[in-house]
């Protein structure tokens, strides 16, 4: 009997634990997010309206769904990475040009705040499959 109290006991501790190291990693994401969007304000001087106007068009990437799971993981990883804004800031940096600036932080804004929702990179299994665990009714 006191083998199955402490082995239920673990069980929810790693519950436990997983939902925590979720939440922390949802409260970076957010506080990262939110830095992105005071500097598109307060440094690129750009109109904050544009955030949430052009926030949707990241999802263009989803588009390879329509062929299959293989396929939309790839197209919409390739518009959920890192690596596109990251590249985006370099070029900014080597040109000072400011709608490459513009563009790179929409972008990442819009990965930052899918990612502190939950929404990570995706498997080629379902859309539902992520880096960060299991979204939605798969869930």
């Amino acid at each position: 009997m006191p083998y199955l109290v402490v082995r239920l006991l673990l069980c929810y501790t790693k519950r436990m634990q997983n939902t925590i190291m979720k939440r922390i990693l949802s409260t970076e994401y957010l506080i990262a997010a939110i830095l992105v969007a005071v500097f598109y304000v307060a440094v690129g001087n750009f109109d904050w309206y544009w955030l949430p106007i052009l926030f949707i068009v990241i999802d263009v990437s989803m588009v390879g769904y329509l062929a299959n799971p293989k396929v939309g993981a790839l197209t919409y990883n390739i518009g959920h990475s890192l690596i596109g804004p990251a590249l985006l800031v370099a070029i900014y940096i080597a040109t000072s040009n400011q709608v490459v600036l513009f563009a790179s932080l929409i972008w990442l804004f819009h990965i930052l705040v899918d990612r502190a929702l939950g929404y990570g990179l995706k498997h080629t299994t379902s859309f539902n499959h992520t880096h960060l665990g299991t979204i939605g009714k798969d869930k």
